[in-house]
């Protein structure tokens, strides 16, 4: 099972990786990890990497491509796995389509309303980023982690107007790739339907669609 997953910041497209990959047996595959693991490890390429992320360039497409096709090589990839964050560009689709084939896409639904109530509620514990929303999912005790005691904070980036404009940068971004898509792989469209849909209701939807397309065959 090869599967791409999209959707906007704070749709929870990591949380719902993991748990996905974890029901199927497959890797998670989270680019942005992927290339901070290849910095720390301070490997050719994440020498490289760096060189391009310490004056605050982009990486080049090729460079993660790179990067990626590497971690594909690994053995827990050999049942599948799920991109979380990749394919980002256009030439990155491209790519990735000499690389591997990919089962199915699955995209993540979530109208701006919700997504702006939803991360501008968003605190992340400094100690050990477990995430809280003060509307929905409370700590017992206001400003501290129920995990380890640590400092709850928001991010900067966390507020409605940034949240809009990330909204509106995802869209224009990947609208290319999505026209890419169409007509050659299967879409799994699954939408974030109120505030109370818990990760494994999205999950159960995810598994429903992935049985009706015929992609777990």
């Amino acid at each position: 099972m090869r599967l791409i997953i999209f959707g906007p910041p704070g749709a929870g497209k990591g949380t719902l990786s993991s748990r996905l990959g974890s029901r199927l047996e497959v890797a998670h595959i989270a680019t942005g990890d992927l290339i901070r693991e290849e910095i720390r490890r301070n490997t050719e390429l994440g020498k490289t990497i760096a060189s391009y992320a310490n004056k605050g360039e982009l990486v080049p497409d090729e460079i993660v491509t790179e990067a990626l096709k590497k971690r594909l090589s690994h053995h827990d990839c050999s049942k599948g796995f799920i991109l979380d964050g990749y394919p980002r560009t256009l030439g990155q689709a491209k790519s990735l389509e000499r690389i591997t084939k990919i089962d199915a896409i699955v995209r993540i639904g979530i109208s701006e309303s919700m997504l702006v109530e939803r991360l501008a509620n968003r605190v992340i514990c400094r100690k050990c980023g477990a995430v809280y929303n003060l509307k929905y999912l409370a700590p017992r005790k206001a400003g501290l982690c129920d995990v380890c005691g640590g400092e709850l904070y928001q991010r900067e980036d966390d507020k409605s107007d940034v949240i809009r404009e990330r909204m509106r940068v995802y869209e224009m971004d990947t609208r290319p790739i999505m026209e890419y898509y169409k007509g050659k792989i299967p879409f799994l469209d699954i939408r974030f339907r109120s505030h109370t849909t818990t990760p494994e209701m999205m999950i159960e939807r995810i598994m429903e669609k992935l049985r009706k397309s015929g992609a777990t065959n």
